[in-house]
């Protein structure tokens, strides 16, 4: 405890004397100041001890002490110690009146007690306190090391509670909470996770205090770890604001859970090169290689279905669509030029995501396979899993905010997330997996949504399919000889070939719906195979005719 001025009255050195605020000695003294002024204010900080003789002061005038004493009260001063035996031989009792008024404590001083002395014993007493402070705070740094050797974060978090006398939880990398001490304060944690959220959005060391009127106790938020990122997050609950043993403890809780968590990202980069390794073996069709490298790592994900998610952030999917549409539209283009790289905080969204995946994972206690890969992001999550589960409803809530930012007529964020999930799998069909997650993030991609299963796919019709800017350019090309040669009217070459299609060749039957003779439509068709330059008896042209006329039905005239 830091010197009070009751410690002071109780020093049987000084042989002070209270003459005034008797009920208030218990106040702390940060410092004791000698001063003679008439109006010291402006040399105080606050807390001190204010020691006087009253050599430039009407110590005898009623009112001149009692706005000394408010201006002394008003600036923080917590005592007044008045030397008697140098200009008064007491303390005057306009002095005396006007401490009583402002509730002031007065202290006496002696004669043989030089300002000095008091001076010594406040600096001696705050020393002592610091010192205290000081070995508690290594005695602490010695436990919290004990108990984070001995029983991880968990043993840490419930020391440091002990030694802070309120509650500390740990959160993880997505604001989940991760553990806390004691355990009645999880729902207490639980509560400030969008605090959370805002201090991870502040490049790291970043600290906050959180609490008002409406909550019972103090908490301190702590980034943790050495990136710009922080890896996690510290919360600290107290009744009341730290003192120096007490944020020596959390600091050193805040190192000690800095070094725990910059090991275990070497160990989740080694584990990353793993999991690579594994993953480049199942796609390569050696499931039993993949499985003795996986070991107990990987090993129970291959154990059980699993479903592979490949994603890729906003940018690059515009990117690689603008590039697959040039390759189509302009197949005589050179092919030294590639598709634009992705810019600006492209690999952003695919961390974010990984950190979800990883953390729900890591929560419900399987294990995820997560392997970035270029400016994709490769996941093998069990089927049904938390890890799946995860992406899906991060997808949703990015959907919906897409959603909502059309509503407002606000710009969407140019570098969300694309994801391609695949239907269940096992390790023999991993590489078809893959492609299935593939084709699923490509039809995302062109239907701008945020996330497409595999499943999916195979439900409804694939004339939506036919949407994209590439397969209208090609249809065009392909029909615009019959259109042109309908526009000059010498025949109704673009229906006829509709009806016949759509009758799968019947001859008649065509010819009823477009009332012609049948002889006149197989004129027609022999003239469609003639400007296009291609037999309608082969299926392929049939069928690239049918949907290119299923693409161009409502563009042209």
């Amino acid at each position: 405890m830091p010197p009070t001025l009751a410690s002071l009255v109780h020093h049987s050195a000084l042989k002070l004397t209270v003459r005034a605020g008797a009920d208030r000695l218990d106040v702390p003294v940060r410092w004791a100041h000698v001063s003679e002024l008439a109006d010291p204010v402006p040399y105080m900080e606050g807390g001190e001890l204010l020691l006087i003789t009253a050599l430039k002061l009407d110590a005898e005038d009623p009112e001149a002490m009692r706005r000394y004493v408010k201006r002394l009260v008003k600036a923080g001063v917590v005592g007044l110690g008045f030397a008697i035996g140098v200009n008064y031989d007491e303390i005057p009792a306009a002095l005396v009146e006007a401490a009583e008024e402002e509730g002031l404590p007065l202290l006496e001083v002696p004669r043989r007690t030089p300002f000095l002395a008091i001076s010594k014993a406040v600096s001696a007493a705050i020393a002592a306190d610091q010192y205290r402070a000081v070995t508690a705070g290594f005695a602490a740094q010695r436990e919290l090391t004990k108990q984070a050797l001995n029983a991880g974060p968990e043993g840490l978090l419930s020391a440091l509670a002990a030694q802070v006398d309120g509650w500390a939880a740990l959160y993880d990398a997505s604001g989940a909470v991760v553990a806390t001490a004691p355990e009645w304060a999880g729902r207490r944690a639980a509560r400030l996770t969008a605090d959370v959220e805002r201090l991870r959005e502040r490049p790291a060391p970043a600290s906050a205090v959180v609490g008002g009127p409406e909550t019972e106790d103090r908490v301190e938020l702590h980034s943790i770890g050495t990136s710009r990122r922080p890896r996690a997050a510290l919360a600290v609950g107290t009744a009341a604001p730290l003192g120096t043993a007490e944020r020596y403890a959390v600091h050193s809780a805040i190192a000690l859970l800095t070094l725990t968590t910059e090991r275990s990202r070497s160990l989740h980069a080694a584990e990353q090169r793993i999991g690579a390794a594994v993953l480049r073996m199942l796609l390569a069709g050696q499931p039993d290689h993949a499985r003795a490298v996986a070991g107990d790592l990987y090993g129970g994900l291959l154990d059980a279905p699993f479903r592979m998610i490949v994603a890729e952030s906003g940018s690059a999917s515009a990117a690689r669509v603008q590039a697959e549409a040039h390759a189509r539209v302009r197949p005589a283009a050179s092919a030294g030029g590639g598709a634009p790289a992705a810019t600006g905080a492209g690999g952003d969204p695919l961390a974010a995501l990984a950190e979800i995946v990883e953390a729900a994972a890591a929560r419900s206690g399987e294990a995820v396979l997560v392997v970035p890969d270029g400016e994709r992001l490769v996941v093998l999550a069990a089927d049904g899993g938390a890890a799946v589960t995860a992406c899906t409803e991060h997808a949703a809530a990015l959907e919906a905010a897409r959603a909502q930012a059309v509503r407002e007529q606000r710009a969407a964020d140019e570098d969300e997330l694309v994801v391609g999930l695949s239907a269940p799998a096992g390790p023999i069909a991993a590489a078809a997996g893959y492609k299935q997650a593939e084709q699923a993030l490509s039809v995302a991609r062109r239907r701008g949504r945020v996330l497409v299963e595999h499943e999916q796919l195979a439900s409804g019709s694939v004339l939506p399919l036919l949407a994209d800017d590439a397969v209208r350019a090609f249809a065009d090309g392909l029909l615009r000889a019959l259109y042109e040669h309908d526009a000059t009217g010498r025949g109704d070459l673009v229906a006829s070939l509709r009806a016949w299609l759509s009758r799968h060749g019947q001859w008649d039957a065509a010819a009823a719906d477009l009332g012609v003779h049948r002889h006149t439509l197989r004129y027609r068709m022999r003239r469609v195979e003639e400007i296009l330059g291609r037999s309608l008896d082969d299926p392929d042209v049939r069928m690239e005719l049918w949907l290119a006329l299923k693409a161009t039905a409502t563009e042209q005239p």
